[in-house]
């Protein structure tokens, strides 16, 4: 089984600032700011920013869109050993992405109380009908992840 910690040790931090820098982008476009980057041999080979109404697409997710990015990088649909940060607790949809492109390990910042599925609304990471675990690590430079979000919604009120 799959473990998660938490904590912001190692070099989780210079990876979840560049996934911080992506999500300024996505609320610089009136998007929600989450960013996500893939890491591979120490290389970020995916970046990806919240952007499905500029997209008009429900599935262009950070997670998604750096998913895609890296797999075009690599050319491979399959992820293996590669490392998704993303600034937020991921949906249901972007944990099945996830595992279906056998992601290593999961580094998130801030828990998202609505529908995260990670630990919030669900741990589906964890679901027996899947065929392969992820390693979580939750909580990386989480306050600034949680900062952005705030500050995204209360100007938008």
């Amino acid at each position: 089984m799959a473990q998660v910690s938490s904590g912001e040790a190692g070099g989780h931090a210079v990876y979840m600032r560049e996934a911080l820098r992506l999500a300024d982008e996505a609320a610089a476009l009136g998007e929600v700011p989450v960013g996500a980057v893939i890491v591979y041999g120490g290389e970020i080979i995916g970046r990806g920013f919240n952007r499905p109404v500029e997209a008009h697409d429900p599935t262009a997710h950070a997670e998604i869109v750096a998913m895609r990015e890296a797999a075009r990088a690599l050319d491979n649909y399959r992820l293996t050993g590669a490392s998704l940060y993303v600034t937020l607790e991921p949906c249901l949809m972007c944990i099945g992405a996830a595992v279906h492109a056998r992601i290593a390990t999961l580094v998130y910042g801030a828990t998202e109380p609505r529908a995260g599925a990670v630990e919030s609304r669900q741990r589906a990471w964890e679901h027996p009908s899947l065929n392969h675990r992820l390693t979580i690590v939750a909580g990386v430079l989480a306050g600034e992840c949680r900062r952005r979000m705030r500050a995204f919604f209360l100007e938008r009120r």
